[in-house]
């Protein structure tokens, strides 16, 4: 686990400095397409690293604000509360707020840079269908994550795909409707535009590779530590199967966050399980299993 951890913070950095690299070599192109005007290499690279900072502060903040989260207490959601102080208890991690969603699609996420500043969110949905041993051991996957610093990579990864989404439009928009607007350099105007196109094709699928590729190999990661916080990974491979069997698209799903969430809150259809955040629920129960069968 320790490793995973420094692995962890190790690829917030990488993240953070691949992005705004990205954003510099869009702006070097930007520039020399404006005619050597460098000025706008600057702003985008000097942008792109506000952007980055302010996302690793306070993506956090938005992600429970897309999600549609209110906030509870002890009295609000004492079976709720109960579950996680004894998690935290067992495991030595601070407690974290707890954030509960108006939503009837079980489902539940975890957000935060660092321990001592989380939060777990679930649906209504997931207290619906789930027992309390089931219930465990989602709230366990998400004191997981918040124990293995999964969430500052995720959190990171949200916050990036969203500007990527945004960098991707206004390239669109540009290439369209600015391009013929610039007079004299007809050569330039089309490698403006073609430029514009294709990153706005490409670069909302890499935004899901990369988006796909983290998020997957962290949720078996913390399926198992879960299992071992617990001493019961068949709970967890029960609340799974609940999830694959009762789940259903979230009211307030957004893209940019699904690899936040215990299970896909998007249901993809085959043409996109190539991009999908989550590892398949069948893989997950059959290595929960293996673990149970090792106690």
């Amino acid at each position: 686990m320790y490793s995973a951890i420094a692995r962890n913070k190790r690829n917030t950095w990488f993240i953070l400095g691949g992005f705004v690299l990205f954003l510099g070599l869009i702006g070097l192109v930007a520039g020399w397409l404006a005619g050597n005007n460098w000025w706008i290499t600057a702003f985008i690279l000097v942008g792109s690293a506000g952007y980055a900072t302010a996302q690793y502060f306070f993506a956090d903040r938005e992600a429970l604000a897309l999600s549609g989260a209110q906030e509870v207490t002890r009295e609000d959601a004492p079976r709720y509360y109960r579950i996680v102080e004894n998690l935290c208890i067992t495991t030595g991690t601070p407690m974290p707020r707890l954030y509960v969603v108006q939503d009837a699609a079980p489902n539940a996420f975890a957000t935060g840079r660092k321990p001592d500043e989380a939060a777990i969110t679930v649906t209504t949905g997931l207290f619906e269908i789930m027992t309390d041993r089931e219930l465990e051991g989602v709230l366990g996957h998400e004191l997981g994550h918040i124990r293995n610093y999964d969430i500052r990579v995720s959190l990171i990864v949200f916050g990036l795909v969203v500007a990527v989404g945004l960098i991707a439009d206004i390239l669109m928009r540009v290439a369209f409707f600015g391009g013929g607007r610039r007079g004299g350099n007809n050569q330039a105007q089309l490698v403006f535009l073609l430029f514009g196109v294709v990153a706005a094709i490409v670069a909302p699928l890499l935004a899901g590779i990369v988006q796909a590729s983290i998020s997957r190999q962290r949720e078996y990661l913390a399926d198992a530590t879960s299992a071992m916080t617990t001493r019961d990974p068949d709970g967890l491979a029960s609340a799974l199967a609940k999830l694959a069997d009762q789940g259903r698209p979230l009211t307030r799903a957004n893209t940019s966050m699904a690899h936040l969430w215990i299970s896909d809150p998007l249901r993809p259809g085959a043409v996109s399980r190539l991009f999908a955040t989550h590892p398949p629920i069948a893989d997950r129960i059959a290595r929960l299993r293996e673990i149970g069968g090792k106690f």
